[in-house]
């Protein structure tokens, strides 16, 4: 069932005010709008990049009815503290899953990701957290915004990496949604994020090359596993 349909079987309609993530996902602000409501956005946790539940709190208005929770990039949203506030505010919390990994892929991408782990530089490897299912294995490349990692990005694919920037603009700042709020980790986020391959179909020598662009870019040294890649 869609999410539109999900949040009218729950209750929420006209004037009702629904909190949602700006990073990434317009689809689920549109479906806000098409009953009658309005999507309130609130920051992520820069770690697992889903809703902050400090953040959701702080959404909270009496017209507030539900939230709806999008597990990131294959990592899960911290459900537990997500519906103890909706416990305290009676919200609807409703919960959205990206595309998931198949079940036989799922092996091969935690090797990678663990290759890629234990040897890149010059970018921030994400933290695997339980259960991370590396939908996408998605870095930080830190410096002065948006233009260090775009010009890191264009390098990477000159030497034939297949990167891609996740998000290029939070929901809150396109046209039909813009609102004047303060997210500094969506911000951050769209700034400084870039999804590296790991697709099961990746050789050990497909890995190198990945692992070799980006070192020759520079950069401080990533803290990761020491793990070897077995392919």
């Amino acid at each position: 069932m869609e999410t539109a349909a999900l949040l009218r079987a729950g209750g929420v309609g006209l004037g009702d005010e629904v909190v949602v993530p700006a990073f990434g996902n317009v689809d689920i602000a549109e479906a806000v709008v098409r009953i009658g409501a309005l999507p309130v956005f609130a920051d992520i946790d820069p770690v697992t990049y889903c809703l902050d539940p400090v953040a959701v709190e702080a959404a909270v208005t009496p017209r507030t009815a539900a939230v709806v929770v999008v597990h990131r990039f294959g990592r899960t949203a911290d459900l537990r503290r997500m519906h103890e506030v909706g416990q305290r505010h009676g919200l609807l919390v409703l919960e959205y899953h990206e595309t998931e990994v198949p079940r036989g892929e799922l092996a091969q991408r935690r090797e990678r990701a663990a290759y890629l782990d234990a040897r890149l530089r010059g970018v921030v490897t994400p933290d695997g957290g339980a259960g991370h299912t590396y939908q996408q294995y998605v870095v930080r490349v830190l410096g002065n915004g948006r233009p260090d990692r775009d010009a890191f990005a264009a390098a990477l694919r000159a030497r034939g990496i297949a990167c891609r920037v996740p998000v290029k603009t939070p929901v809150h700042r396109l046209p039909d949604f813009r609102r004047y709020v303060s997210l500094p980790e969506t911000e951050r986020a769209a700034q400084e994020t870039l999804a590296l391959p790991v697709d099961a179909s990746l050789t050990k020598r497909e890995m190198r090359r990945i692992v070799s662009a980006c070192n020759a870019l520079g950069g401080p040294m990533a803290v990761g596993s020491t793990a070897e890649f077995g392919v």
